[in-house]
């Protein structure tokens, strides 16, 4: 019995000692080695193919590679043929082809008659031509004497030109070369396309107002003029138009009295057209043949008129507005025998200038010299300020 209880103490403390888990066996990875090969070192670039001339590169034959073109295309199918014309349709062609040769053959006689008056001189029915350049010798229409320069003759014993008398050195060296210029053969000139625009510009400015403010005015402007007119009249008097002058009369020939609107003009006189211009120089020159001072080649801008001015306008009483040909500035004469340079007080030096000075006036309301533009029923009328003395 006692060996049974030592045997079964022993078994008991066995079994009661602690005993360490069985661990499970190690997995064991193999380690396979990789060998790396070397990069491949990259291939030296090659240079590019040099051309050789006469072989054609792959760009070049692609460049020159035909192409499809639309000629290749097949023929299409001609159309099917046309019902013939009815006769009144072949009526109707060849009344239309009439016409059409008609206006053709006309354009074409226009443009050589346009070319005729060009280039060989103006039309024979323009109211400029003169037929002589030698002036003639009027009597005195008492009647329609209202101041000197219209009637100069009137106190003459017979009531007419003075008998021819001879000719001393001292009257020929008096005498106005400008009132007896050459004959010479009309030209129209060209003008510069920049002063057309500069003076169209101050007339459309002006043009404006007066539609505003004085639509009478306006209606007296004149048409344009013709070039050829305006060569005749050089030609005549032995001038040169101004260039700005010029523009303006092609643009507006003066203007007309209508009705009972005083024609449209500059400080106080209306505006001349062409064939004013003419008629009024050759009578200027009509009654002041000569120059004062001494010799020929006074001062002929202290004279009461000399052949060199362009006579642009008039007051209806004998005085003018006029342009000094040479030095192209404006001025006036006077009937009681002067002329003034500047005008109104204040130096005017071109055409262009005076049509500036009076479009500012009139749209600031400002004065040209003493001349102050002011529209009054529909009308322009310039009032003269009081000037100290």
């Amino acid at each position: 019995m006692a060996f049974l209880a030592v045997r079964r103490t022993r078994h008991l403390t066995r079994n009661t000692t602690t005993r360490p888990h069985p661990q499970p066996p190690a997995t064991t990875i193999p380690i396979t080695r990789v060998t790396l090969s070397p990069e491949p070192e990259p291939a030296p670039k090659r240079p590019p193919p040099v051309p050789i001339l006469g072989t054609p590169t792959p760009t070049d034959l692609e460049r020159f590679t035909p192409k499809p073109s639309l000629l290749d295309r097949p023929p299409s199918k001609p159309p099917p043929p046309r019902a013939p014309l009815t006769k009144a349709t072949r009526r109707r062609l060849i009344r239309w082809g009439v016409i059409a040769g008609t206006l053709l053959l006309l354009a074409s006689c226009t443009q050589v008659l346009e070319n005729t008056i060009y280039d060989k001189g103006p039309s024979t029915e323009s109211a400029v031509i003169p037929s002589t350049g030698d002036f003639s010798d009027e009597e005195c229409d008492l009647t329609l004497a209202y101041s000197q320069t219209n009637c100069d003759y009137q106190n003459l014993p017979g009531g007419g030109p003075p008998a021819p008398v001879p000719v001393t050195q001292l009257q020929q060296d008096l005498v106005d070369e400008d009132c007896r210029p050459g004959k010479t053969a009309p030209r129209v000139r060209k003008i510069n396309a920049k002063v057309t625009r500069t003076v169209d510009r101050q007339w459309r400015r002006i043009e404006s107002w007066l539609k505003t403010h004085a639509p009478r005015s306006h209606r007296t402007l004149g048409k344009p003029a013709k070039a050829a007119d305006i060569a005749a009249a050089e030609a005549v008097m032995g001038l040169r138009f101004p260039d700005d002058l010029r523009a303006s009369l092609l643009r507006h020939n003066g203007s007309v009295t209508r009705d009972d609107t005083w024609a449209f003009g500059f400080l106080g006189h209306t505006t001349a057209n062409v064939a004013q211009i003419l008629d009024d120089w050759r009578s200027l020159c009509e009654i002041d043949r000569g120059n004062t001072g001494e010799g020929g080649d006074a001062d002929v801008r202290t004279e009461w008129w000399d052949g060199r001015m362009l006579p642009i306008g008039a007051d209806g009483m004998g005085d003018h507005l006029v342009i000094d040909s040479v030095r192209r500035d404006i001025g006036t004469t006077d009937h009681e025998g002067s002329m003034s340079f500047p005008p109104g007080g204040t130096r005017i030096r071109s055409f262009h200038a005076l049509l500036k000075a009076t479009a500012d006036a009139m749209e600031q309301g400002t004065s040209i010299g003493h001349w102050l533009p002011r529209a009054v029923n529909g009308e322009v009328e310039w009032d003269i300020l009081d000037v100290d003395p």
